[in-house]
């Protein structure tokens, strides 16, 4: 019988159409050859494009050359243009795991994976941390594009071994006639499958190590993967693409709460009361958010009691799931997989444990230089980011801070956070910020560095209790103290202050030179805080205990009696101030020299307590000494040579000379504004003094507005009730009688006396001062 090749087609559209049967699943090499009459190693080379055996011209020269006969194949030909007709209509393999209906938000996510499966490469990674939904995100992709492909199978490969046993899933899905074979030869068919077949997605869920699907990946595929993994690292080996999965945004992880633990959609449009702050102190993860909402719909509870329980009793809540979950799903088990995935780098558990003391965000590196070694360290941060523990940038770390609330928290069965290595961790975190914290809090270059780390010092401090505070906890909190209160933040100078003072007098006793030096740094955190009576009593038992500890003439105790008679003078005692003075400097020029910079703050402090006491003739030229010395020695710009050059123009305003007064207060306020900054206490108070001058020449349009603007500041800076604040308002209604406007200056008479009243006490020199102006504008 003659064969029409018109009629029958060419070789080449033959081999394409069993080629297409095979590549698009459901015709086995078996099936086709069954159906063609063809053998089986016929039917391979075809569908393979096996070499030897022709790509084109006409069937019957194909045939010729397979030494077949023609009549099965135009059989075959026909039935499989209707095969492959039927497979188009055939329901798709998908076993893409079903999305709760809570899903919620991920837009820009969803669409930012749109993007990549659109573009070359062939594979796509999604990670991030444990717990961020990375799972979630990718099933609920695929669940909405499964119109675009045939095949959407899932394999979850965080082995060696689960990886084969997905593929070989997927060879019996496309092929059921190949079940019963081996595993190994499943996972085989089905790799060279995916290679021969168009219109497929595979999602390789939660791998551990790029080399388990390197062998895939290295082949030519024309489908799509899309794989979750915590590990960020390894693969553009495989020229894959990385997509980065962070927390949720803080009111999808409200709506996430509300939606299941409210348990109905009208219950969830009310809202939970403190959802926010669960949501927030759960560090808006979605897997701790869906627990914890789980845990509220099952219990009955409210955010607030979670929260409360949280805070109490972190080891259970964190290892906790609502009922039907998944027990090893908790976030804690979870994170102990990342870990144990870590243990050739013991370094990485020790420095999450320590991180876990600061802050989640903008963590120095230079942190961690008193570590370790450098190399050894790196390699640790360089893993602990490699598995989304935590980000790396080029001079900061952040970790998440559900991590940290779980690295601090002891549990006897996780090997990774054993109490005694907690307790060291937390112990290392106070060692390093102390052994990084600047030597002098005063110099300004420092100023920045100390800004840097005071949020980490702030919680660590948080976490802080008598019973675990160490002498470094004490050091660095006294240190710390110093800073804030010469940046005006009085009140956590105080509370540092305290707890430092606390520690020293457990540890080391009330006698030891440590807790004298605390409680002398406490009472001047009261003195700048404006609470000088408190100041006055504690700088009174330090100056004994110095005395008779130390010795009269001892630097501590010289330093403490400096303090006392500055509180005198503070307080409007000139009488007791002046001769403690006089005996400090005399005491610091015999001890330290005339030059040393102790021995010109005395001087300089004299200067003022002459000043008090209306002795200008002793005033001016020792303030004029201090600040040549402290210009000679220091600079122009230090902090202390500001001060005293503030002081002698002070000096200048008070004994009414204010030609020499204004451009003095006029020079260092700019250098103020330069060195300290605009708000600065100190930068504050020369505003103030500058105001006082233009007011004291009846210079109103200067003076007012400088009034005005040194209040809002001052009520920013230092609070409504700091004694310096409720000088300026003073200063303020004064400056508006001035200027007539007496309705406004009584009203602020008025707000104020009752303020000093209240913050000073009625015999108060401010609140007399107050009271008699208040008087003298007629009410």
């Amino acid at each position: 019988m003659e064969i029409d090749p018109e009629q029958i087609g060419t070789a080449e559209q033959l081999v394409e159409q069993l080629g297409e049967l095979y590549r698009r699943g459901g015709w086995s090499i078996h099936r086709l050859a069954e159906a063609s009459g063809l053998s089986t190693g016929t039917v391979q080379a075809i569908v393979t494009g096996a070499r030897g055996l022709p790509q084109t011209g006409t069937l019957k020269a194909f045939v010729t050359a397979c030494g077949q006969q023609a009549a099965p194949w135009v059989a075959a030909r026909g039935r499989a243009v209707k095969a492959a007709k039927e497979f188009r209509a055939r329901v798709r393999v998908v076993n893409v795991p079903r999305v709760e209906s809570t899903f919620v938000g991920r837009a820009e996510e969803l669409e930012e994976l749109t993007r990549a499966l659109t573009q070359p490469p062939v594979a796509h990674v999604v990670h991030g941390l444990g717990g961020v939904g990375k799972s979630t995100l990718v099933a609920q992709w695929a669940r909405t594009h499964l119109d675009a492909v045939e095949v959407a199978w899932w394999i979850t490969a965080d082995s060696p071994a689960a990886m084969e046993t997905g593929l070989a899933g997927l060879a019996v899905a496309v092929d059921p006639g190949l079940a019963g074979q081996p595993m190994e030869a499943l996972a085989a068919h089905a790799v060279s499958w995916l290679a021969a077949t168009q219109g497929w997605l595979l999602v390789l869920d939660n791998v551990t190590d790029p080399r388990d699907v390197a062998p895939l990946l290295n082949r030519d595929l024309p489908g799509k993967v899309v794989m979750t993994s915590r590990l960020a690292e390894g693969w553009h080996r495989l020229g894959a693409t990385v997509i980065q999965l962070d927390v949720l945004p803080e009111n999808q992880a409200i709506d996430l709460l509300t939606a299941i633990a409210a348990g109905t959609d009208e219950a969830a449009d009310k809202g939970l009361a403190g959802a926010a702050d669960l949501v927030t102190e759960l560090g808006c993860l979605p897997l701790a958010v869906e627990q914890a909402a789980a845990y509220l719909h099952q219990t009955r509870l409210t955010p607030v009691r979670y929260l409360e329980m949280l805070r109490d009793n972190p080891s259970v809540m964190y290892d906790q799931t609502g009922a039907g979950a998944d027990g090893e799903r908790s976030i804690a088990r979870i994170w102990r997989i990342s870990l144990d995935t870590l243990a050739h780098t013991p370094m990485a558990g020790r420095l999450l444990r320590t991180m876990a003391w600061w802050a989640p965000e903008a963590i120095p590196r230079t942190l961690f230089d008193p570590a370790g070694d450098a190399a050894e360290v790196t390699t640790a941060l360089g893993d602990l980011a490699a598995y989304s523990m935590i980000t790396l940038f080029g001079d900061s770390v952040v970790v998440h801070r559900l991590v940290q609330a779980v690295a601090r928290t002891p549990d006897a069965a996780d090997p990774h956070r054993q109490a005694p290595d907690i307790d060291a961790a937390r112990d290392e975190a106070t060692r390093l910020l102390h052994e990084v914290i600047p030597a002098d809090h005063r110099a300004p270059a420092d100023w920045p560095q100390w800004r840097a780390l005071l949020p980490h010092i702030d919680v660590l401090a948080s976490h802080a209790s008598p019973a675990t505070s160490t002498t470094t906890t004490a050091r660095l909190l006294n240190n710390t103290g110093l800073f804030l209160s010469d940046q005006g933040d009085g009140k956590r100078a105080v509370t540092y202050h305290e707890q430092a003072l606390a520690t020293f007098e457990r540890l080391l006793g009330t006698d030891h030179v440590n807790t004298l030096v605390s409680g002398n740094s406490l009472a001047r955190a009261y003195e700048a805080e404006g609470r000088l009576e408190r100041a006055l009593s504690l700088f009174k038992r330090v100056l004994s205990d110095c005395e008779r500890i130390l010795g009269p003439d001892d630097g501590n105790t010289l330093a403490t009696r400096n303090d006392l008679a500055r509180v005198y003078m503070l307080n409007g005692d000139v009488a007791r101030a002046l001769p403690l003075f006089r005996r400090v400097l005399s005491d610091f020029e015999q001890s330290l020299g005339p030059d040393h910079r102790d021995t010109l703050t005395a001087g300089h402090n004299l200067a003022k307590a002459y000043m008090a006491a209306g002795n200008f003739a002793r005033a001016l030229p020792l303030s004029r000494h201090v600040l040549a010395r402290f210009e000679q020695i220091l600079g122009p710009d230090e902090p202390d040579t500001l001060t005293a050059r503030y002081t002698l123009a002070h000096i200048h305003q008070s004994f009414g000379d204010l030609a020499s007064a204004i451009p003095l207060f006029e020079q260092n306020l700019a250098a103020q504004e330069r060195v300290l900054g605009p708000d600065h206490p100190t930068t504050l108070g020369s505003r103030n003094s500058l105001a006082r001058s233009y007011l004291m020449v009846g210079d109103l349009t200067r003076a007012i507005p400088l009034f005005e603007e040194t209040l809002k500041a001052r009520e920013r800076v230092l609070g409504h009730d700091h004694p310096h604040t409720l000088g300026s308002r003073g200063n303020l209604a004064h400056a508006y009688e001035s200027d007539g406007r007496l309705g406004s200056a009584i009203r602020l008479y008025k707000l104020n006396l009752a303020d000093c009243e209240r913050v000073l006490g009625t015999d108060h020199v401010l609140t007399r001062t107050m009271r008699e102006r208040l008087n003298e504008a007629g009410e």
